[in-house]
């Protein structure tokens, strides 16, 4: 387990970019093992995978964001991001990573994500 706190979103203008970051705290397993990622969430509709990347650096992405969004690591600063660029009203959403996948390959979890952060706004207009 390991403590995650989201920050970044703010509200931007269609086209716009911006980037999340989240940092940890408190992990009892190396950081720099961890699967990643980021999940969304807006108002009824249900949550989706955005992206994850493993330890080897390798990234996954839902067909939605491919080619706009671009998620990275600085394992030495215990820190997840993801670059979010052309922004667009769909991507309005709360904002969550994740971490401490119970089966992770090839950057996709296949099982369950343990540690979960609290969520940072994203608004597009």
């Amino acid at each position: 387990h390991v403590q995650l706190v989201e920050s970044g979103g703010e509200s931007v203008q269609a086209g716009g970019s911006i980037r999340l970051s989240c940092a940890a705290s408190g992990s009892t397993y190396p950081y720099s093992q961890y699967c990643l990622g980021w999940f969304r969430q807006a108002p009824g509709k249900e949550r989706e995978g955005v992206a994850s990347i493993d330890d080897r650096f390798n990234a996954d992405y839902a067909d939605s964001v491919k080619g706009r969004f671009a998620i990275s690591r600085d394992n030495a600063k215990d820190t997840l991001y993801l670059q979010m660029n052309s922004l667009q009203p769909e991507d309005t959403a709360l904002y969550y990573c994740v971490a401490d996948c119970t089966y992770c390959r090839g950057a996709v979890c296949y099982g369950d994500f343990r540690s979960w952060g609290q969520g940072t706004q994203v608004t597009v207009s």
